[in-house]
């Protein structure tokens, strides 16, 4: 009888979108916690919330559209989030204005780097070209690349998953391998991390400074639309 009742109160609490967004918010925090304690890179708050929503999600047996539909209100808060990305942009004007034709060529050079290193994966892998449309925009903003890899032929629910993966492990080893490679130029860090990871890592940009987090900012952007511009280029060359 307990047993019965304990599993009513269950159904009850999870068909609540406050449960789902407290518990969502709970998780962030308890990496951010586990982060700031243990000091180390790979505890990543954004790592250890997903998993530990995951897990939750798994044992409830909860599908992810109810959870999705649930946590819509934070997904809504994206927008003005990104926007507000313009305010370190906007202070950091006079340096852009100086290294404007740099800052241009880093983020073409790094957009055309990644489709040529995925060109070279596709062809060692033999992947095809539905394989190719939906990995190539992994580095570009999950707004733009929904629409291109649908555009380019490619699965986008696939796409999604290599987007945030993409963003994940910007956000947890940008810094470590910017320093392995010796760059230290504030404006060359934050490019480099918004042109290969958006907006998660353009998270961990604000966090090592003001100066990376705005180029990040910016990256995120020229990115995904030079990205649209190259990506038929690139397609073409899959037999």
């Amino acid at each position: 009888m307990i047993t019965k009742d304990l599993r009513e109160t269950m159904r009850l609490i999870e068909s609540s979108d406050y449960f789902w967004l407290g518990l969502t918010l709970s998780a962030y925090l308890l990496g951010l916690v586990l982060n700031r304690r243990l000091k180390n890179p790979l505890i990543n708050p954004l790592l250890v919330g997903i998993l530990f929503l995951t897990a939750i999600l798994y044992r409830l047996g909860t599908d992810t559209s109810r959870y999705a539909e649930a946590v819509r209100p934070l997904v809504l808060l994206m927008t003005p989030a990104t926007i507000c990305l313009a305010v370190p942009l906007y202070r950091q004007l006079p340096l852009l204005r100086k290294h404007a034709g740099a800052v241009l060529a880093g983020i073409l050079f790094g957009v055309i780097a990644n489709a040529l290193c995925l060109l070279v994966l596709g062809w060692v892998f033999g992947l095809s070209r539905v394989q190719f449309a939906t990995l190539l925009p992994k580095s570009i903003t999950t707004a733009i690349g929904i629409g291109l890899s649908k555009e380019l032929g490619g699965i986008s629910d696939i796409t999604v998953a290599a987007i945030t993966v993409s963003g994940i492990l910007g956000n947890v080893m940008a810094s470590k391998i910017c320093s392995l490679l010796g760059i230290e130029d504030p404006l060359a860090v934050g490019l480099s991390i918004g042109t290969a990871s958006h907006a998660l890592g353009t998270v961990r940009a604000l966090e090592v400074g003001e100066v990376e987090g705005a180029m990040s900012g910016l990256a995120i952007v020229v990115t995904g639309l030079l990205t649209v511009l190259v990506a038929p280029l690139f397609m073409s060359l899959i037999c």
